[in-house]
């Protein structure tokens, strides 16, 4: 059996004492619409394939389990020092300084965010769709990381594959939304096919959540999950295809 092929990210390879990796749908047991490394426990795979597919990412790392939250699009970042003990708690980042605890966070379109502190030994592996970066995942997920004595100033931080602008086709009340938060975001929107329509870029207002937290150093890895069916799951997609259901990809960081 060969690994799951992974893409990662110079900021983060350069970081001494810290691996990660974004998994995408290869590499993995899943049939049919879920093929093939799906990891969504939240889909309606076979939860035989989800759990091998889940262990083969925690054995990239040479590690038993990942460690993932029950995502609910919040601002909720939690500190795991090992797997939960009750099962995942709903929230939307999963922080630790433990070394060996897999980080992770799953995504079909929404923004997997990495990041790492080499200097305090903390990472954090957040998942950031439109409602969560809107609403402050981002900032809770470095004020958290604080908390451990981590500093946004010597942070690196990394946005995963997601949905790129040209796939993100939102309505004029979607950009009202961020309009209302604060004027100055419809800068990451831009003109759509008709009047009614407009581009949203995710990755963009991602990047600019993290520098207005002080994480200057950070970088999309430039894959648009919407626009590559051969590589990663898709909500969108999926349902412009008519498709029922969709997998879930994972992004991971650990410590050594």
């Amino acid at each position: 059996m060969s690994e799951p092929p992974v893409l990662t990210s110079p900021l983060l390879a350069e970081l001494p004492r810290v691996r990660h990796a974004f998994f995408t749908r290869q590499g993995g047991v899943s049939e049919g619409i879920y093929s093939s490394l799906n990891v969504g426990v939240g889909s309606k795979d076979d939860p035989e394939a989800v759990a091998e597919n889940r262990r083969r990412c925690a054995a990239h790392f040479g590690q038993e389990a990942i460690v993932t939250a029950y995502q609910v699009h919040s601002a909720t970042a939690l500190v795991a020092d090992g797997p939960w003990p009750a099962g995942p708690p709903q929230a939307d980042a999963v922080v630790s300084a433990t070394p060996g605890v897999v980080c992770a966070a799953l995504a079909a379109d929404c923004a997997p965010i990495l990041i790492a502190d080499p200097e305090a030994r903390v990472v954090a592996a957040t998942h950031a769709g439109w409602r969560g970066a809107l609403s402050g995942v981002i900032e809770a997920t470095v004020k958290r990381m604080q908390g451990l004595g981590a500093s946004p100033k010597w942070m690196t931080a990394v946005v995963g594959p997601c949905i790129g602008p040209a796939s993100y086709e939102v309505g004029l009340e979607f950009r009202a939304e961020f309009v209302k938060a604060d004027p100055a975001f419809g800068r990451y929107f831009s003109t759509g096919v008709s009047d009614d329509k407009r581009q949203f870029d995710l990755p963009a207002f991602v990047l600019d959540r993290l520098r207005a937290a002080g994480v200057t150093r950070c970088e999309w890895i430039g894959r648009d999950t919407c626009a590559e069916a051969d590589w990663f799951f898709s909500n969108r997609r999926a349902f412009k295809e008519g498709e029922p259901d969709y997998g879930r990809l994972l992004s991971a960081i650990v410590l050594d």
